[in-house]
């Protein structure tokens, strides 16, 4: 009874007992007892480490236990030891490569490059007849000669291997092609200039085509003697090699060119590709077919009726330029013919659509598959309809009411009515037949999102089949519509080429220079512009014969003088010339003789405000021995106008309330020293002839009547001009002078700015 009780006092707590005698027993197990003995062996065996020559460091073991007595031993014999901090070396941070174009970055690759063989004897005519041909139509086409003459034909890129053998000749090209345009493009083809080629249906092959097959594609042939397994593709009729191929082919080309065993290229490259790629010519590849035509001497391309030649990719042989030129017009005559057919298949598609949509045959506007007419939202949107006959327009560039119809636009309408006539009588032939007697009314306009518009009113006589005839009038409409937007490629230029930048100074713009100059130094000299600044001081023979005792631009060189002492870096050089007649091209060939031929000029005036987000723009858009910039300043308005009756505001912006673009205004000018002397010579003759030219023209209209190159004109939102009246020079040509006035006026405020202050005055005259 008493154990039953105890046992049941005892249950409770057992579990607690159990767990502390256990957690004892475990604690006593875990502690390694050892006995260290005072020698000094055993303690540097067991406790101390003894350093390499035989001092003892007080070091311990981590799992060692020692006494009070040791530790005061072990602190006696412990020798600290200082280890000297060295910095880690920073290395160089890799410089971080961004390619130029998002393409190269994304590995994004053209898709064709065309190769050209040509020789010294053929480059200045079939080679001029093919890059004429196609060029247009492809990106990037190259000539590959042995030798060629000094002259190089113009808009060819031309490179020379400097032999004329041919099996070398075409090993130069295949490693020239490997260094300079693998990773650039997909598919290579090479042809002969004795090879026409149409271009749109080369593009149109290897659009179908995947880009990672290896293929050699082109008029498949034996070789001769049949010793060899395989076929290579003849040369005359141009083949396809996809960069898949070059690239397997690149590590054995010099093999290559060590096992010359034939005396023709075609046949040399097509034994290198078998042999080392592996591959062997086709003429069909994923249900694409290289159509090829083998043409006659003395053929007519237009008499010409064979299936296979109207499918030809390439035509071959061709004898001389005139018979490419042929073939040229026969094939786009062709090609013309299938995109007309395929618009009137559209357009048939779109009506028949059309008929079950939610307006009915309404949705379908005339003519079919062009943007509909633009809606105006507003008064002031609505486009306007110029009036015109066969022989004068009623609306003018200069504002007058009528003036003759002459040069493009004589040509536009003629071309208009012509085409008129053409689709009336394809529409009533052969019932009727119809002859233009005169254009009764003429109307135009505009429409930018479908192009110009066209209403006549004609006179017409109508003959029928019995001869029988009479006079009618009828209107027709017509479209010129817009084109697609092509992209037209440019030079290469870049923003590293220093502006020279010329600034005439007559006695009207003296007090004005003070101004200019602050603001270039805030925009050139302190932040290092690559630019320099040279004024040009124009004087009159009175003012000229008294510059030792009273120089009207004293004050002008004394302030250039400080801006080069404040700026050490800088110098502001200064040219003066003595001259009654202010022309421009007389001050400009006196300037260019001054500076070498690749110099860039920006012609400015006092008033110009310049930065270097413009300067950048004139580097840009001046490209040498192609494009010259004329930029339009936005100028300002005369702010007592402007602003009437309100306060100046601080600084100005860009709108339509504080000034305009000013289109009237030809003084701004960015070219190169080549592209003036070049245009400069062209003109000499005329200047031999009537010297008065000189005068008559500024540079504007001498680049524009005498160069070849593109005149830029466009308007620049960086370049700005403050307003200030400046008389316009009656010397001056009656264009130019006329030019000069319509600028003045326009810069003196908006016409609602000045019919609000013609109101007012009006309002206080009255009253």
């Amino acid at each position: 009874m008493r154990f039953s009780m105890l046992i049941g006092l005892l249950r409770p707590i057992g579990p607690v007992i159990i767990g502390i005698s256990l957690g004892f027993t475990l604690s006593l197990l875990s502690v390694s007892w050892v006995e260290e003995s005072c020698d000094i062996n055993t303690i540097a065996d067991e406790g101390i480490i003894s350093s390499q020559d035989g001092s003892l460091k007080g070091a311990r073991r981590p799992n060692s236990i020692s006494t009070g007595n040791d530790g005061e031993e072990e602190e006696e014999d412990f020798q600290p030891r200082i280890i000297p901090y060295k910095p880690v070396k920073q290395s160089q941070p890799k410089k971080l490569f961004r390619a130029k174009y998002i393409s190269t970055e994304l590995g994004i690759r053209e898709r064709l490059f065309v190769g050209i063989l040509t020789s010294k004897n053929t480059i200045s005519t079939l080679g001029v007849a093919v890059n004429r041909t196609i060029s247009h139509h492809l990106d990037n086409v190259v000539f590959f000669t042995g030798t060629r003459s000094r002259k190089i034909p113009h808009g060819m890129v031309v490179v020379t291997h400097g032999d004329e053998r041919l099996i070398w000749n075409m090993f130069q090209t295949i490693k020239y092609i490997l260094e300079h345009y693998i990773t650039e493009y997909d598919w290579f083809y090479l042809a002969q200039d004795d090879t026409y080629t149409q271009a749109d249906r080369i593009k149109a092959l290897v659009e179908h085509l995947s880009m990672d097959r290896v293929l050699y594609m082109g008029s498949p042939e034996e070789f001769i003697g049949g010793e060899m397994q395989g076929r290579y593709c003849y040369g005359g009729f141009g083949y396809l090699l996809s960069r898949s191929l070059l690239l397997r082919l690149q590590p054995f080309l010099e093999n290559c060119r060590n096992d010359i065993l034939n005396a023709k290229h075609d046949e040399w490259l097509g034994r290198c590709i078998i042999d080392y790629a592996d591959t062997n010519c086709v003429e069909e590849f994923e249900g694409q077919k290289y159509y090829y035509y083998e043409m006659g001497k003395y053929s007519d391309p237009s008499k010409e009726d064979n299936v296979q030649f109207k499918n030809a990719l390439t035509v071959h042989p061709v004898s001389d330029p005139e018979q490419m030129y042929r073939l040229h017009k026969h094939f786009t005559e062709i090609e013309l013919q299938k995109t007309y057919q395929e618009i009137e298949k559209l357009q048939a598609e779109i009506k028949n659509v059309s008929v079950v949509a939610f307006e009915g045959n309404r949705s379908a506007l005339w003519p079919v598959g062009i943007n509909p007419p633009f809606e105006p939202k507003t008064r002031f949107e609505v486009l306007r309809w110029d009036y015109f006959n066969e022989d004068q327009v009623y609306s003018c560039i200069d504002g007058s009411p009528k003036c003759e119809l002459r040069g493009i636009d004589k040509l536009d309408v003629a071309d208009v009515i012509e085409t008129a006539m053409g689709e009336l009588n394809k529409k009533y032939k052969p019932v009727l037949h119809l002859k233009k007697q005169q254009l009764i009314n003429g109307y135009r306009r505009f429409d930018p999102t479908r192009g110009m518009e066209y209403t006549l009113d004609l006179q017409l006589e109508v003959v029928n089949q019995k001869g029988h005839s009479r006079s009618i009038t009828k209107r027709v409409h017509l479209v010129r519509p817009l084109s697609h937007i092509e992209i037209i490629p440019m030079p290469y230029v870049t923003e590293a080429t220093r502006v020279h930048i010329i600034l005439p100074v007559t006695l009207q713009d003296r007090d004005q220079v003070q101004q200019f100059l602050e603001v270039y130094a805030t925009n050139a000299f302190e932040t290092s512009e690559n630019a320099i600044l040279t004024f040009f001081f124009i004087y009159n023979t009175i003012e000229a014969q008294q510059v030792n005792q009273n120089d009207i631009f004293a004050s002008v060189k004394s302030q250039i003088g400080a801006y080069e002492h404040r700026y050490p870096t800088v110098r502001i050089p200064w040219i003066s010339v003595k001259s009654e007649s202010p022309s421009q091209i007389k001050f400009m060939d006196i300037i260019s003789k001054k500076h070498p031929v690749d110099t860039l000029f920006f012609i400015a005036t006092v008033k110009t405000n310049i930065n270097s987000e413009f300067l950048n723009r004139c580097r840009m858009n001046s490209i040498n021995n192609w494009q010259v910039f004329f930029p339009i300043h936005f100028q300002y308005y005369n702010p007592n106008i402007a602003y009437h009756n309100q306060p100046l505001p601080n600084t100005m912006d860009l709108v339509k309330e504080s000034g305009h673009f000013d289109r009237s205004s030809f003084t701004e000018a960015c070219f190169y020293n080549s592209d003036y002397m070049a245009t400069r010579t062209h003109m000499s003759s005329d200047v031999q002839e009537n010297e008065e030219i000189l005068e008559n023209l500024d540079i504007y209209d001498m680049f524009v009547k005498y160069s070849g190159l593109h005149v830029f004109r466009a308007v620049e939102p960086a370049l700005h001009q403050k307003y200030s009246y400046q008389p316009c020079n009656p010397r001056l040509s009656e264009d130019i002078y006329q030019r000069c006035m319509q600028s003045t006026l326009d810069s003196l405020g908006s016409r609602s700015q000045l019919a609000m202050l013609l109101f007012e005055q009006e309002q206080g005259n009255s009253t």
